[in-house]
């Protein structure tokens, strides 16, 4: 499946249906009067966060949503039925923004199976019945059903995770998170393997969380180098940041203050989030030149600094207890687990 995390579409809820005009025309009922049923309301356009969806894929091939017009009144006082709704469903994490310059924030599903009315229909229009008084016992007038809403959003998806891997290209990002969890990053020996964002998740002392992956970053990503800062939206929700640093790279604390700057350019807190820095590639050095990188890094300012290695898993234990410190009680993954549990823990359907 691709991975598309913007899109814009057009959204317009339906019109309301217009009133009737009738008269009653029975046998042996003298001035009838007037019996014209009212329009039936527009239908919503509604967004719903639904489960199981990590991509706006789908939106790339539909771009307009249009809710159903309510159905027009009729003879014998009948209202016409309101018009179907339009479920727009989305990943979990997925934002509504405005399509203007700033791209205001206009709603923000975090929830599964969070529901929120963005547009509403038009009101039906009234009938003649409905116009019907002391002193205008034929009215002809009706009205024609109020126009529905109409706008063009973008959609941006920012994932979900309960813990972000950042780093420099070729830092062992990805053979990292599959040496963690159940995903299958494609890895190789050559920077910008990763190309879109990859989730995991973490079975760790009988915990689970979700961890994020993203390209890598260097110099210069908030202004657009290489893939950019376009991903780093993905890791905004992060209780906590995972930095890996290539032990075998040319300057390790040269490494950490790049990736350190390019947070700091990109804003929206990420540079205040608590960071694991994670030494990464340690069975390709010995202990000892392991233990002076880290006394560097640790002199430049980084705290927290664990040797590891991505390839045997030596002191990923140690990142992922570092991790479930950060940590509320129950992470994402688990609070959405809990939903289908009852008051007494047990599981039910309801």
């Amino acid at each position: 499946m691709h991975f598309l995390d913007q899109a814009k579409i057009f959204i317009r809820s339906g019109a309301g249906g217009p009133g009737a005009v009738s008269f009653r025309r029975e046998k042996y009922i003298q001035y009838g009067g007037p019996d014209g049923g009212n329009g039936g309301k527009g239908g919503d356009i509604i967004f719903e966060a639904v489960a199981g969806l990590n991509t706006l894929i789908d939106f790339r091939y539909k771009q307009h949503f249009k809710a159903q017009r309510g159905i027009p009144g009729s003879g014998r006082d009948r209202h016409g039925a309101y018009g179907e709704d339009m479920i727009i469903q989305v990943p979990v994490g997925t934002q509504i923004l405005a399509d203007d310059e700033d791209r205001s924030l206009l709603l923000d599903m975090t929830a599964v199976g969070q529901r929120v009315t963005f547009l509403r229909g038009g009101d039906g229009g009234r009938g003649n019945a409905s116009f019907k008084s002391s002193t205008n016992r034929a009215p002809r007038q009706h009205g024609p059903g109020y126009p529905g809403e109409e706008m063009s959003v973008w959609l941006r998806l920012k994932l979900l995770a309960d813990a972000g891997l950042v780093g420099l290209p070729n830092a062992g990002k990805s053979t990292f998170i599959n040496q963690v969890s159940n995903t299958k990053a494609k890895v190789g020996a050559y920077p910008f393997t990763t190309l879109r964002p990859q989730l995991g998740v973490v079975s760790h002392r009988s915990r689970e969380f979700v961890i994020a992956d993203i390209p890598g970053l260097i110099a210069g990503a908030a202004e657009g180098v290489g893939i950019g800062d376009r991903f780093l939206g993905h890791i905004e929700r992060c209780q906590i940041l995972i930095h890996l640093i290539d032990a075998t790279g040319d300057d390790p604390v040269e490494a950490w203050e790049t990736v350190g700057h390019e947070l700091a350019s990109y804003g929206a807190g990420l540079e205040e989030k608590p960071q694991v820095v994670a030494l990464n590639k340690g069975d390709l050095l010995d202990a000892e030149l392991m233990a002076d990188i880290s006394e560097q890094l640790m002199a430049a300012g980084a705290v927290d600094v664990i040797a590891i290695s991505g390839a045997t898993g030596q002191g990923t234990d140690q990142v992922l207890d570092r991790v479930l410190a950060a940590l509320p009680a129950k992470s994402g993954l688990e609070s959405s687990q809990s939903d289908g549990l009852d008051d007494e823990g047990e599981w039910s359907p309801i």
